[in-house]
């Protein structure tokens, strides 16, 4: 992912939490909060519970490459914030993009997936 598409400081992510719109599911949730940018910014978070550092970057690495075959399809101008759960794991790759289209089509920024 390019670097002008990555959040990284923790007030862009404590901005989201505090003021974002969330939607979830039991293998992933997304805060979005709209930004004044003509582009979308994203960050994956993966906590302990869901496993080790390997299994956590595994993780991140899977989420941030079904990010980057979506982005084209999403509408522009929002930080968002992406949270694995720990059932993440078990979820094929192509599981793992359907999900992440539903959730951005339930914030309505995507229009099919």
């Amino acid at each position: 992912m390019k670097s002008a598409l990555r959040l990284r400081r923790s007030v862009d992510f404590a901005r989201v939490r505090r003021s974002g719109n969330r939607h979830r599911h039991p293998a992933l949730a997304i805060g979005i909060r709209a930004n004044e940018l003509a582009r979308n910014r994203y960050g994956v978070v993966t906590g302990k519970r869901v496993g080790g550092a390997v299994i956590r970057n595994r993780c991140k690495r899977r989420l941030v490459a079904a990010l980057d075959s979506l982005h084209p399809a999403l509408r522009q101008g929002y930080d968002i914030v992406v949270i694995a759960r720990r059932s993440m794991i078990e979820q094929p790759f192509s599981d793992l993009q359907r999900i992440l289209g539903e959730l951005f089509k339930r914030a309505k920024l995507i229009e099919t997936c």
